[in-house]
């Protein structure tokens, strides 16, 4: 099994070295020695590519910190192997970019999530696309393509519980949350793909007051998401507040939430010095 990961997943295929079934192929780097031209350009090369027609390939990649160069890169490495006629041909994305613009909000929008998925499964003949946590899985559209949905929340939640006990109300800042979790949570009306509105229903004060609240999400951007839910927390009488998130999409937010939090649990799903919970297991098991 032949893994490549893209420039920003390279910090998960370092840790996937010491699993003897994987073969990790680097992407060569430009005569310069260089992943970039001096216009910004990015390169990519795989030599190898013609010997691995028979092999099972999976390109392994994350979305962030740089959502467009980082899927031009996806694509010239799919291309690639395309035209050296790898068959098995599959992507891991740790985090999938443009996940939250996963329908048509307002006339003139295009459904960019499904846009991606059906681009790669139908030209670059992509036959298995595994995502963790995407921000989609219920959408109908997702039910057409080859999609593997992957959760992290159990990794979240054991780190969570060796750290503050078993008794932890984990709890979910909206309806979408509750939709990918199962987990009851705020009723958070999402607007379009950046605005939303969030509300504490009634019946979850008295199962917050003097506890350990876990709001649990998928990914932070801003925080202004967490900070509001901290604060319904708060004001029903939580004890203690963490948070466990997937995907740390900025770095501020990040911040924003440490600070907010009695502690945040991150996965290393992005590359961010703030992640403390480890997918490389869960990448492994699931492929």
């Amino acid at each position: 099994m032949v893994i490549i990961p893209t420039t920003q997943a390279i910090h998960l295929a370092k840790k996937l070295r010491g699993v003897k079934k994987f073969r990790i192929i680097v992407p060569g780097l430009n005569r310069d020695g260089k992943r970039y031209f001096p216009d910004g350009e990015i390169y990519a090369k795989i030599p190898q590519a013609s010997s691995l027609k028979g092999a099972r390939v999976i390109v392994l990649h994350t979305g962030q910190p740089h959502p467009n160069e980082g899927l031009v890169e996806l694509e010239l490495i799919l291309q690639i192997l395309k035209s050296a006629q790898v068959k098995n041909l599959e992507v891991f994305f740790s985090y999938f970019p443009y996940g939250m613009q996963d329908k048509v909000f307002e006339k003139g929008e295009v459904n960019a999530a499904e846009n991606l998925v059906e681009k790669l499964v139908t030209y670059y003949l992509v036959k298995k696309i595994y995502i963790i946590d995407a921000h989609f899985p219920g959408e109908k559209w997702v039910k057409k393509y080859p999609l593997r949905m992957i959760s992290a929340l159990p990794l979240l939640q054991k780190a969570g519980q060796r750290d503050f006990g078993h008794h932890i109300f984990f709890c979910s800042p909206d309806k979408g949350g509750r939709k990918r979790t199962g987990i009851q949570g705020m009723e958070k009306k999402r607007k379009n793909s950046y605005l939303s509105d969030m509300r504490s229903p009634a019946q979850l004060k008295k199962r917050m007051k003097n506890r350990v609240v876990g709001a649990v999400d998928d990914l932070l951007e801003t925080g202004g998401t967490l900070a509001k839910f901290h604060e319904l927390c708060k004001n029903n009488g939580a004890k203690k507040i963490i948070a466990l998130v997937t995907h740390g999409v900025l770095e501020s937010g990040i911040e924003r939430t440490q600070k907010t939090y009695t502690k945040l649990y991150l996965a290393n799903t992005i590359r961010q010095p703030q992640a403390n919970v480890d997918v490389t297991k869960l990448i492994t098991k699931s492929l």
